[in-house]
């Protein structure tokens, strides 16, 4: 039950709450953004797709800890997830400064995310570590595509981008060294694909 309600709380604090960082956000102060109005259109539906993915980020590893058996591999998903909230709440800062809204759809994110979660935990501790270091590193490439796309003037998301493509790459080498499975080409296929799906939408609902 306790298990059960801490996952009630996770979701809900992610979908409707204020996410508080622990570390400070990774901006450039010295360095002014000032964007043209195309500009901040183009990073704000960029940082809302980032955004999608942190509340996915959190969705999946809530779902894996609750899935395992291992209070150690729990832990490793908690203080996982704990890390993203920093992301969570820079990229909703930056999007309120950009003037953009979250998703729309962020609820149905993170019922899918939580249930790919679930079900890779459910198959088998080494699969569910697999299934990190395959997402991060999606993720991480991800954040490099939109590195290039973000303008060149906006210090701001680029630096906090940058931040979050290095934590990714970090949570992949842990999750792999934890003894993490290699996933099935036709995983990492179908990962690809929801991706797309998920970040075509994002950028615009």
């Amino acid at each position: 039950m306790d298990s059960l309600l801490s996952t009630a709380d996770a979701a809900l604090r992610t979908l409707f709450a204020q996410p508080r960082a622990s570390r400070p956000c990774p901006t450039l102060p010295e360095e002014a953004t000032v964007l043209a109005a195309p500009e901040k259109r183009l990073s704000g539906a960029l940082m809302r797709v980032n955004h999608v993915g942190e509340v996915c980020a959190q969705a999946l590893y809530t779902g894996q800890a609750l899935a395992t058996r291992d209070p150690k591999l729990k832990a490793h998903f908690e203080e996982a997830s704990r890390e993203e909230t920093d992301h969570l709440a820079w990229t909703a800062e930056r999007l309120q400064e950009l003037g953009a809204r979250p998703s729309l759809l962020n609820p149905v994110w993170y019922a899918g995310a939580f249930t790919l979660g679930f079900v890779a935990g459910k198959i088998g501790d080494r699969l569910s570590l697999g299934f990190v270091v395959e997402t991060e590193k999606q993720v991480a490439e991800h954040l490099t595509g939109h590195l290039a796309r973000l303008p060149q003037g906006d210090h701001a998301s680029r630096a906090i981008v940058a931040q979050m493509r290095d934590d990714e790459l970090r949570h992949a080498s842990d999750a792999a060294a934890a003894g993490a499975t290699p996933l099935p080409s036709l995983a990492r296929g179908l990962m690809r694909a929801a991706a797309k799906v998920m970040t075509t939408t994002a950028h615009r609902i």
